[in-house]
C-alpha cells in the first residue's frame, strides 16, 4: 500500500520552473531515500507534501486521501523534521515539545505522557529542564526530532537531520530514525551524507532540474552505472584545477572534490588514466596517491548529475 501518491505536480515561481511533473509514491512502512543537488527541487516537493505550498497543478494523495480537501486530517499524521532548527532558544526541550505537540491537539495527560516519551526516546530526558539555547548542535537537531515524533505521526519527514553534528549525536540519530521505522512510522530521508541513505533506505529517488531521473533500491542504482569507473586521487594545489578543462577529458562523466582529494568518475570502456594523470602533471599538481573505488550510491550520482551534492 502506498502512503504518498504524488502525480504530476509542477510548481512555478514566475517563470522559474522549481518541480517539474514530478510523479512519485512512498510505500509505507519504508524508508524512503529523496535525493538531488541544491536547487534540484527536493524542498519544493517537501513543501508541498507539507502543505507549506500549493502545486501549480497535479496531484498528491495520503494515505488514501486527496490532499486538497483532506489537508488538517492528512497534517495531522505528518511529522516535519526541517533543515533549519525549528525550536524556540529561550524555552526548555520540555516546553518545546510540548508547544509543538499542543498544535496538534494532545492535551493534559496525554500531552505529558507523549512529551516525556519523546524526550526520552531522544535522549533528552535528563534534560528536559534545560533551555534549548544550552544544547550542543547535536542535541539541538535530537530535540527538533522530538518536537516532530511526540504525536506519533505516521509519516515522518526527515531533511538533513544530521546536518553539522557530532559523530555520536549522529549515530543517535541514525539508531532513531531504524526504531521510528520499526515502531510502524513510513519515513521520506534526505542527507548529503550518501552513506546514510545506502545504511537506511529501502529504496531512493534522485531527482534534478525538478524531474525524477532514477529510482529504485540501492542496487538496482548502482546497476545503472556498471560502465562507470570511479577513481580517488589525493593532489596537492587542487586550486589550480579548471573544471572545465577536466570535464573535457574523453569519458569524465563527473568528479567531486573535497580537501586534497578528487573523485573522478569516468566510462569503464574508455582507459582514460594516463590522460588525468598527464592532465594533473601539466598544472604542476603533485599526484600523491591513486586507486580506483568500489561502485556506490555516491559514484550513481555524480554520474546521472554531473554534479556534487552541495553544488
Amino acid at each position: 500500500m502506498n502512503i504518498l501518491n504524488i502525480k504530476n505536480i509542477t510548481k512555478r515561481f514566475g517563470d522559474y520552473v522549481a518541480v517539474d511533473n514530478l510523479s512519485l509514491d512512498v510505500r509505507e512502512g519504508e524508508i524512503f531515500g529523496l535525493l538531488g543537488p541544491n536547487g534540484a527541487g527536493k524542498s519544493t516537493t517537501i513543501n508541498m507534501i507539507t502543505g507549506l505550498l500549493k502545486p501549480t497543478r497535479g496531484d498528491i494523495q495520503m494515505f488514501g486521501k486527496d490532499f486538497k480537501s483532506n489537508e488538517n486530517s492528512i497534517k495531522s499524521q505528518i511529522g516535519l523534521v526541517p533543515q533549519s532548527l525549528a525550536i524556540y532558544n529561550a524555552l526548555s526541550a520540555e516546553d518545546n515539545v510540548s508547544f509543538f505537540a499542543g498544535l496538534y491537539g494532545l492535551k493534559g495527560k496525554a500531552l505529558k505522557a507523549a512529551v516525556e516519551e519523546a524526550l526520552e526516546f531522544t535522549g533528552l530526558l535528563e534534560h528536559r529542564k534545560t533551555q534549548a539555547k544550552k544544547f550542543s548542535g547535536g542535541m539541538a537537531r535530537r530535540l527538533n526530532i522530538a518536537c516532530a515524533i511526540a504525536h506519533k505521526p505516521k509519516l515522518i519527514i526527515m531533511d538533513e537531520p544530521t546536518v553539522g553534528i557530532d559523530p555520536q549525536s549522529r549515530n543517535h540519530i541514525l539508531r532513531s530514525v531504524k526504531e521510528l521505522n520499526k515502531q510502524g512510522c513510513t519515513i521520506i530521508y534526505t542527507s548529503h551524507y550518501m552513506e546514510e541513505v545506502e545504511e537506511l533506505c529501502s529504496r531512493i529517488v534522485i531527482v534534478d532540474h525538478g524531474k525524477v531521473i532514477a529510482e529504485g533500491t540501492k542496487e538496482s542504482l548502482i546497476s545503472i552505472v556498471s560502465d562507470t569507473q570511479s577513481l580517488d586521487i589525493q593532489v596537492e594545489g587542487l586550486e589550480k584545477l579548471v573544471e572545465e578543462e577536466l570535464r573535457e577529458i574523453p569519458g569524465v562523466k563527473g568528479f567531486e572534490i573535497s580537501d586534497q582529494k578528487i573523485t573522478v568518475n569516468s566510462l569503464r570502456e574508455i582507459n582514460n588514466l594516463d590522460k588525468i594523470i598527464s592532465y594533473f602533471s601539466n598544472k604542476d599538481m603533485a599526484i600523491r596517491n591513486i586507486e580506483y573505488k568500489k561502485i556506490n550510491l555516491e559514484t550513481v550520482f555524480l554520474s546521472l548529475t554531473g554534479r556534487k551534492l552541495r553544488d
